[in-house]
């Protein structure tokens, strides 16, 4: 017996208890895949770890160095100077200072996922960058990156803190991924 066959009265049953199982059916659904505001802020998290001992890895002595030089400049167009962060900041410069030295070029690939982690873990609001290779001193980077209109608007910007990222290649050449946030 098909179904068109079938009485009006249970072809209206079987309707109704087809309705039935896909509603409890997609509430089971419903019900499985959803997340609690917990596990959401956890998946968030997870989203942006960084290892934060790759700070640690960061030549302190040469950023000292540059952020004196920026500081300076910064002080002298009446801008504020920038407060180092040696947690995020300098963890994601780092991270992206070893991916430009394995890729042995300079870039600023993947730069959308560390202005996310920055703003996830120390509230930025705006977050820019600078990179470089080659140079022997801060004086050197620093010239540079002032020299470049693109290079210099970045240090000029409405910042408040800033990360690096200094670190030499095995053949000797230095790399420099310097982070900007503004909180």
């Amino acid at each position: 017996m098909s179904l068109t066959s079938c009485p009006k009265s249970d072809v209206t049953q079987i309707m109704h208890l087809l309705k039935s199982k896909l509603l409890v059916i997609a509430l089971l659904c419903l019900v499985i895949t959803s997340c609690s505001k917990e596990d959401s802020v956890e998946a968030e998290a997870a989203k942006y770890n960084i290892d934060l001992a790759l700070a640690q890895k960061n030549d302190s002595q040469m950023s000292a160095q540059i952020l004196v030089l920026i500081n300076d400049y910064r002080a002298s167009l009446g801008l504020s100077t920038l407060q180092i962060d040696n947690q995020y900041a300098s963890a994601f410069a780092v991270d992206h200072t070893q991916y430009m030295i394995e890729k042995e070029q300079i870039n600023h690939d993947n730069f959308g996922y560390r202005s996310e982690g920055i703003k996830y873990h120390d509230g930025a609001q705006v977050v820019g960058e600078n990179v470089a290779y080659g140079y022997d001193t801060a004086e050197k980077v620093v010239e540079a990156w002032l020299n470049s209109p693109g290079h210099r608007a970045i240090i000029e910007g409405n910042y408040t803190h800033t990360g690096f990222g200094v670190m030499k290649c095995p053949k000797g050449r230095s790399y420099y991924t310097q982070l900007f946030y503004r909180k």
